[in-house]
């Protein structure tokens, strides 16, 4: 539609200045090109913002925050005295190794043995490079956000 609309302008302007149309001609092709460059920075930026968004807790994205934390949310799958396995709400799973400087807490303070099989938990730590997630901090049973209706 923009292209028909500038040969329209071409075509009328062939009896005029050949110096005024060429600049007319000029300006639009520029303001073309001006548009159009825009219109792909905005689609990159927006996609950016998407992705940015789109990080939820549990969720495999293969990414990080700013200070190397990973949140781990979803079900206990097992359990030993140095690390636990989650099952992601994707379907994967997830090891997280205990660190020294690890809290877990419950309604109330919780230990290592609280950790059972079953459980849901939310886990907050660095992720190493093979993947797994040393824990900063592990909450049980956390309250689950559920979507709005649309």
């Amino acid at each position: 539609m923009i292209i028909g609309s500038i040969l329209i302008l071409i075509v009328n302007l062939k009896g005029g200045d050949i110096n005024m149309n060429k600049n007319i001609l000029i300006t639009i092709i520029i303001t073309l090109i001006v548009g159009a460059t825009s219109f792909y920075g905005g689609m990159k930026y927006q996609e950016n913002k998407r992705a940015a968004f789109s990080r939820n807790m549990g969720q495999k994205t293969n990414t990080t925050n700013r200070m190397g934390f990973r949140p781990v949310n979803g079900e206990i799958l097992s359990t030993d005295e140095k690390s636990i396995t989650v099952k992601l709400q994707d379907g994967s799973s997830k090891i997280v190794l205990f660190s020294q400087k690890m809290t877990l807490n419950k309604a109330s303070q919780a230990t290592i043995t609280d950790l059972k099989t079953g459980e849901k938990v939310a886990i907050f730590g660095t992720e190493n490079s093979d993947g797994s997630v040393t824990a900063q901090n592990i909450q049980l049973n956390p309250i689950q956000r559920q979507q709005l209706p649309n």
